[in-house]
């Protein structure tokens, strides 16, 4: 079910193409063999990228195409990687050209600068023949891929039609309730904002807005209210609006007022719409719902809410927490997860059409675990359900429950479109930075910083619009709690969560580029592997590590400690496993019981992030001089350094 991303995979050869291979193709412009091959390198990607459209909508259904993205992907982290390498032995260079001419400035002074120049030290020149290689390896892939390309039928011009998922467009919910479903949760939030709606205003429109992820139950919430007896009666005109995608303004506005006045004939120009609304809705209540909003621009929304005066009411239901805050609402519902009762009760309406399993104790103890994997979703927990409908065999539902919801058929689940969608607005910087984030295991409590200085690490801060990384971090992060993909901790308010489902997302989206190690499997990390994790044991021994036999690129190597203290660590890791890892942007050895470092490490240049918090370690390593790419080093609760 895994696909490769296109937006995300386009933001990094966008990266690639860019400084870092125009700073190596400066670096080795005196090598007659590799600056060709990295010019040739340069002119290949831009029509690589041109048609990742194409193959994004194609691998769904040609295996050929999924298999070329994947090569492709592998082949932009390894390109990645040996642009580092130079920008590396750059900055060594740099570094100890600086040091030569602090030490002997007078004798410098009487040297020609072209004797001196980094470019033709005899170590500049044996390290660029080591490279030629590893360059021309990575020439023949790109120009086996562009080969495959054409052979495959990738166009850059189809990628610009319209493409099949965007010729069948989204069912749009209604204001009409299901009167065959008895609804459950949500009656405190139903009566709350009934009560709000009913009072008057005096300080111009009034917004209630609804704010959650994706299948948390927000439209339905706003369908209770809006068809509720005592609003009917408390209201001279009501309209519902589903916004969806696309805020048009005069869309919109020709929908209210022909809710309004079905009389009213259709019109293009908003000046007479909202002329013809103000003067239909001076002096009445009105309710108007917004079902569905993604749009964050403020000027939209202060040119649609013109025409309504002070006895308006509004209800907005969205995921983004940055559109309800515009809105300026005067209260907003943030949707949690229902509780496992009311997710049972939703389950069997849909499944066995009862509110529980009285008559029907054969599918009990199955159906309570299907709903334990819902986990508060009520979309999850009707969509399954629904599965389940016709079936009346036991062994159906057993299935139904090992496998995983992302195993389901997507036309057959509504859960799975319901998040898709989600990550299908984040921009693509947003993308790679949450499918980063499939490594935390479930449940995992983390702050803001930790994943900050994780992307950073990674490279995935690299937007040109803000010069200040930590700040460019924080925006991001705070992106994805507004869209609901990260979520407050409710035992520690100062810590995050990913619900399980997004959670489950972010691995289908990352495929197999993120791995962890979770419970008592047996798994192996496939070469392809380069983000990894795993929960920390009391006692971390070698068969542990096998997992990571065929791993060769890991950038991520982080440990993750739930509960464990003071933690065993087999030497294994430390003198074969993480040395060979040579590509490593990412360590953390976080938590345990070692007492120093061996020097083995440093052929780990590319490291950016070292977390030796809580370890017993008593001094440095020297080799910490030479990681010259090294951004972070975490030494918290070291006593004994």
């Amino acid at each position: 079910m895994s696909v490769i991303g296109e937006a995300a995979l386009s933001v990094f050869l966008e990266l690639l193409g860019g400084k870092l291979l125009d700073s190596a193709l400066n670096f080795v412009a005196d090598h007659k063999q590799l600056h060709p091959q990295l010019k040739q390198w340069k002119s290949i990607l831009p029509d690589v990228q041109a048609v990742l459209d194409d193959a994004e909508e194609k691998q769904i259904k040609n295996e050929g195409v999924k298999k070329w993205l994947e090569d492709l992907q592998d082949l932009a982290y390894d390109v990645d990687d040996i642009l580092d390498e130079f920008a590396y032995e750059e900055l060594r260079l740099k570094l100890k050209k600086l040091q030569v001419q602090a030490s002997t400035s007078k004798v410098r002074k009487l040297i020609p600068t072209c004797c001196t120049s980094s470019n033709f030290t005899p170590t500049s020149f044996l390290f660029k023949n080591s490279m030629i290689p590893k360059v021309k390896e990575i020439t023949d892939r790109l120009n086996s891929l562009t080969t495959r390309r054409s052979s495959l039928g990738l166009s850059d011009i189809l990628s610009q039609a319209p493409t099949s998922k965007e010729k069948q467009p989204r069912l749009q919910p209604t204001s009409v309730v299901d009167g065959a479903v008895e609804y459950v949760g949500r009656h405190k939030e139903k009566k709350e904002m009934i009560e709000l709606l009913k009072g008057n205003t005096s300080n111009g429109v009034s917004v209630l807005s609804i704010v959650g992820m994706g299948g948390m139950g927000k439209t339905t919430l706003a369908q209770l209210v809006y068809n509720d007896a005592t609003i009917n009666q408390s209201f001279d005109h009501k309209a519902w609006v589903c916004v969806f995608d696309h805020f048009d303004v005069v869309n919109i506005s020709c929908t209210i007022l022909k809710s309004i006045d079905p009389d009213s004939r259709h019109e293009n120009d908003l000046n007479l719409l909202q002329v013809k609304l103000k003067e239909k809705l001076s002096g009445k209540r009105f309710l108007l719902v917004l079902d569905d909003i993604w749009n964050e621009n403020y000027n939209d929304w202060t040119i649609l809410r013109s025409p309504f005066g002070a006895r308006t009411h509004i209800i907005v239901t969205t995921r983004l927490q940055i559109v309800s805050s515009i809105m300026d609402p005067l209260k907003a519902f943030h949707l949690d997860k229902l509780s496992d009762d009311d997710c049972l009760s939703i389950f069997t309406q849909h499944a066995l059409k009862a509110r529980n399993f009285d008559r029907h104790l054969q599918f009990k103890e199955i159906g309570e675990k299907i709903v334990r994997r819902c986990n508060g979703i009520p979309l999850a927990a009707k969509a399954i359900g629904s599965l389940l409908r016709t079936v009346k065999y036991h062994g159906e539902w057993e299935r139904i429950y090992e496998s995983e919801i992302w195993n389901l058929p997507e036309e057959q689940c509504g859960i799975i479109p319901a998040l898709r969608l989600s990550y299908h607005h984040l921009p693509s910087y947003l993308k790679r930075c949450f499918a980063y984030c499939s490594i935390l295991p479930k449940d995992y409590e983390f702050k803001e910083e930790e994943i900050i200085l994780l992307w950073r690490a990674e490279g995935l801060l690299q937007q040109k619009a803000m010069p200040q990384i930590k700040y460019l971090g924080n925006q991001y992060f705070q992106d994805l709690v507004s869209r609901s993909f990260f979520q407050t901790s409710s035992k520690d308010k100062s810590r995050f969560v990913m619900h399980d489902l997004i959670n489950d997302l972010a691995q289908v989206v990352a495929g197999e580029i993120c791995s962890k190690l979770e419970g008592d499997k047996k798994w192996k990390f496939s070469n392809r592997t380069r983000h990894s994790s795993y929960i920390v044991g009391s006692y971390d021994t070698v068969k542990k590590f096998e997992a990571f036999d065929q791993v060769n690129s890991l950038r991520t190597f982080l440990p993750l400690n739930m509960s464990v203290r003071w933690p065993y660590l087999t030497n294994v890791v430390l003198a074969d496993l993480l040395p060979r890892l040579g590509y490593l942007r990412m360590l953390s050895l976080s938590g345990y019981k070692i007492t120093e470092l061996p020097d083995v490490f440093e052929n780990l240049k590319h490291l950016r992030y070292l977390n030796f918090s809580n370890t017993h370690i008593k001094c440095l390593p020297d080799f910490l001089c030479t990681l010259y790419h090294l951004e972070t080093l975490l030494l918290n609760r070291c006593s004994k350094l």
